[in-house]
């Protein structure tokens, strides 16, 4: 981040979620302070309150889908911009106190949507066990910590933060899973571009005009603008009225896509600029997906072409 480095840091809580295991993978947070937060909401509100430098929270699991809560946050509360997105592969493991076996399990204590990220593994596995659900991964944890359970699905963090031991790892039905989270500061100067950089946007459609939302994709697909996510939420005035929040390639200092918030801005009934950052840098050597390069034209396309329209305003035809 640009100016000062944030050493206050709040996250999703509680301790040992994969919300602290994706916050300690900056470096900044690695060396700062980190504070678990009760609610997305109130990790925002003590980086708007001057309380922490940056807040981390979850934005979209590829199992669950967007987190509503924060795009609710982002887009209604005191402006906040996002500096970075941390995106983080979602490995449950099955852990219990030392000494505990596989067969020893009766009760095991799990999030929901960890439960549910694990059914196939536990019908196979154990099949005669109870699950328990529990608030968060990091409850779950600290549960068969405490010996009120017989074992818990939890994230690799949580297994080393309250000294169990890993009877089955990568249990999630789906290996691939991932969630992304992002890295949220009070609004200055975005991150210098790198030249593979997201921009993402809160767009307030005009909601009595006929093909609102097709202009507001043609003010991208123009200039060559990819945009990689597109998601809509109520914005709670009346039945039919959405915000659509959009995730577009590249970055607010490059030219193309400064042009095309400038022709939002003049087509949507409003538009918050949620931040401009550095695209999540995936490991190719292990596998994961790399960024696509951008198509269409380049900045240096559309300075060529703005220097022509000058020169034809000045009479020259060549």
């Amino acid at each position: 981040m640009p100016g000062t480095p944030p050493t206050r840091f709040v996250y999703l809580g509680p301790e040992g979620t994969f919300a602290e295991q994706a916050l300690r993978t900056v470096p900044a947070a690695e060396r700062g302070e980190r504070t678990p937060a009760r609610s997305v909401g109130e990790a925002l509100d003590a980086v708007r309150a001057g309380d922490a430098d940056a807040a981390l929270v979850p934005l979209e699991n590829s199992i669950g889908g967007a987190v509503g809560v924060t795009l609710d946050e982002l887009a209604e509360g005191d402006p906040l911009v996002i500096t970075r997105e941390v995106v983080l592969p979602v490995e449950f493991v099955l852990a219990a106190r030392p000494g505990t076996t596989l067969a020893d399990v009766r009760g095991v204590a799990a999030h929901p949507q960890a439960s549910t990220q694990c059914r196939g593994w536990l019908r196979e596995h154990l099949p005669d066990a109870t699950v328990v659900d529990v608030l968060s991964n990091g409850a779950a944890a600290a549960g068969a910590a405490s010996g009120e359970y017989d074992a818990a699905i939890c994230a690799p963090i949580g297994a080393t933060r309250h000294r169990l031991a890993v009877l089955a790892d990568k249990i999630a039905d789906h290996p691939d899973a991932v969630t992304r989270f992002a890295l949220v500061s009070r609004p200055g100067p975005p991150p210098p571009p790198t030249g593979d950089d997201l921009t993402s946007l809160a767009v307030y459609i005009a909601h009595d005009r006929v093909g609102a939302l097709l202009a507001v994709l043609m003010e991208l697909a123009v200039r060559g603008v990819n945009m990689t996510r597109i998601e809509s939420r109520p914005t709670g005035e009346a039945l039919g009225r959405y915000v659509f929040f959009l995730d577009c390639a590249g970055h607010v200092a490059d030219v193309r896509l400064g042009e095309a918030l400038q022709g939002l801005r003049r087509v949507c009934a409003d538009v918050r600029f949620l931040g401009s950052y550095p695209r999540h840098r995936w490991n190719a050597a292990a596998g994961d997906r790399s960024a696509a390069a951008s198509t269409g034209p380049s900045d240096l396309d559309y300075a060529d072409a703005a220097a022509w329209v000058a020169r034809l305003r000045s009479g020259e035809l060549s």
